[in-house]
């Protein structure tokens, strides 16, 4: 769902650069609440993971494909606030470095594919788990659910945003309907790889999940045919032990899907870009301004083996995502640390 640049028109994508500037703000501020000496560099393996995911489309109707938005995995593994931060420094990175997504629209996705999703996946995923049975299968099911829903009100959202600034004249009716329509189909995807990652983690880490922290009653988790208490999600780090060993295999998820699974991606055009062929959206689309990247679209310039191509893209992209996002958030995690010394 990556907006490109001509589809809004200038002004509203100067306002969606605001609210996505004062998003990202208000997240900063937030995340230090979130992010410990654990969960720092794990949030930047998330966004790293995030971004190789969505090199991965999957067919979901005749002609469309769809791949991971990614803000539900982001807010249930690291936080709401770290989350919008995390989809943040894909699309910078995504925009920036393979000339996917607009940079003029670059608010534009933050908000909708950012914002609107950790919020509305967030806020139902901890309605679900406050109101259902304290087990790993209410985490991942409300993991689910909360995926499922958060991709079309993304496409509504981005409707909303279109029916103000659209650069073409389309009956926003039959916009909404086409975008809902499939991306709900896409919804499903996204339900279950964030349902699978979320339920790999809580079955290893249960401690490591920021949505498991907070529940009244211990996380349950069955063992040879029977309930046990799972480790307390408010351990101390040393009690829970370190999170290497989910880093590591978090890591090389990673790279493969990106440098290796990535091959056999659907090359559909996704749903919003069936859309917009089909309802004439993208009448007025603009060449994105690193067109000439040496890795745009996800291909590395003068690598004439499409596999080894591609590959060595999407490895790079998980590098550079990495290092980005990890430096960005120990800089918040050591921001945190000294503002607490300085109070006391």
């Amino acid at each position: 769902m990556h907006v490109p640049d001509g589809f809004i028109n200038a002004p509203i994508s100067a306002a969606a650069g605001v609210v996505a500037a004062g998003a990202v703000a208000v997240s900063l501020r937030g995340a230090r609440r979130e992010l410990d000496e654990r969960t720092a560099p794990l949030a930047g393996l998330v966004a790293a993971f995030i971004f190789a995911v969505q090199m991965l489309n999957f067919p979901v109707a005749a002609g469309t494909s769809g791949h991971l938005l990614g803000g539900a995995l982001a807010a249930i593994l690291v936080g709401p606030y770290t989350g919008v931060l995390c989809i943040a420094v894909v699309l910078l990175m995504q925009g920036i470095l393979f000339a996917d997504g607009g940079l003029t629209a670059l608010g534009v996705n933050i908000t909708v594919m950012g914002v609107v999703t950790v919020v509305v996946a967030y806020a139902l995923f901890r309605g679900l788990v406050l109101v259902l049975p304290r087990t790993r299968r209410s985490v991942t099911a409300s993991a689910f659910v909360a995926a499922l829903v958060s991709v079309p009100a993304a496409a509504a959202a981005f409707t909303l945003v279109y029916a103000v600034g659209g650069t073409t004249d389309v009956p926003i009716g039959k916009v909404l309907t086409a975008m809902v329509g499939v991306h709900t189909l896409i919804g499903i995807g996204e339900a279950v790889i964030t349902m699978l990652t979320v339920g790999a983690v809580v079955a290893v880490r249960p401690d490591l999940v920021h949505g498991a922290r907070g529940l009244t009653a211990p996380l349950k988790l069955r063992v040879n045919g029977e309930l046990v208490d799972a480790a307390p999600v408010a351990a101390a780090p040393a009690a829970a032990g370190s999170p290497k060993k989910v880093w590591i295999g978090g890591l090389v998820a990673a790279l493969v899907l990106a440098g290796f699974v990535s091959f056999y991606a659907s090359a559909n055009p996704d749903g919003l870009e069936k859309v917009a062929a089909d309802k004439g959206i993208d009448k007025n689309v603009e060449e994105h301004a690193a067109a000439g990247s040496p890795l745009a679209d996800y291909g590395v310039e003068g690598v004439e083996t499409a596999r080894l191509s591609g590959g060595l893209a999407g490895v790079i992209g998980v590098g550079a995502t990495l290092a980005v996002g990890t430096g960005a958030f120990w800089a918040v995690r050591r921001r945190k640390a000294a503002s607490t010394g300085a109070q006391v």
